[in-house]
């Protein structure tokens, strides 16, 4: 694994070839893995990671506009699309795509659904960052992990469709399972990008 220094801060660098689309879809094959959220990140990474061949679900409110968009997309309300609570439960891998403002009005209904070996995951770190301020604060059982693509969400998924891939930065906040670094190094590899060949770089815990 190589390492970079990235602006003071010293990064390993995973690639591809050291973590390829089969080893992360055996690494996350028992996962269920819920997008809540469907706006910006959430249509763009929830595609690209159901295209790979991961078990994925989404979690929307109804009768919104975004929830509308997921049906368009190929989301099927009951089966793949639920209310933001349900998929909640439902899933074992929590990506947490909603705006700022939306984590911390939702995050009352998703911490009482992070039962312990979960994992809890962002694409921005400002909700956890500033936990005291917003509240968001992980139980201690529970993964917390930020997986961040260089780029938009709409980029993401054109450039998935193009096959091509978009790098990532991911960072472990809280490791409670230990399988932080090999399960989520999978998620950044693969949920971000297409399955050629590209490379993603993980920011060591501070």
């Amino acid at each position: 694994m190589a390492k970079i220094n990235f602006g003071g801060v010293e990064e390993n660098v995973v690639t591809r070839e050291e973590f390829p689309l089969e080893k992360a879809r055996e690494v996350l094959k028992d996962e269920t893995i819920a997008v809540i959220g469907y706006g910006v990140q959430g249509p763009g990474q929830s595609l690209n990671l159901r295209d790979n061949g991961f078990r994925v679900i989404v979690g929307q409110r109804k009768g919104s506009k975004s929830w509308d968009k997921a049906v368009e997309d190929g989301w099927v309300p009951g089966e793949t699309l639920f209310e933001i609570e349900e998929a909640a439960e439902r899933g074992t891998i929590i990506q947490y795509l909603l705006s700022d403002a939306g984590q911390i009005a939702v995050w009352p209904t998703i911490k009482k659904h992070l039962t312990p070996g979960k994992a809890l995951y962002f694409s921005h770190g400002f909700g956890i960052t500033y936990k005291e301020r917003t509240g968001i604060i992980p139980p201690a059982d529970v993964d917390v992990i930020l997986i961040a693509p260089k780029g938009s969400g709409t980029s993401l998924r054109r450039m998935f469709l193009q096959g091509r891939g978009l790098n990532s930065s991911y960072a472990v906040f809280q490791d409670a399972t230990g399988r932080s670094a090999s399960s989520h190094s999978a998620s950044a590899s693969d949920r971000a990008t297409s399955s050629r060949p590209t490379s993603s770089a993980r920011s060591t815990p501070t």
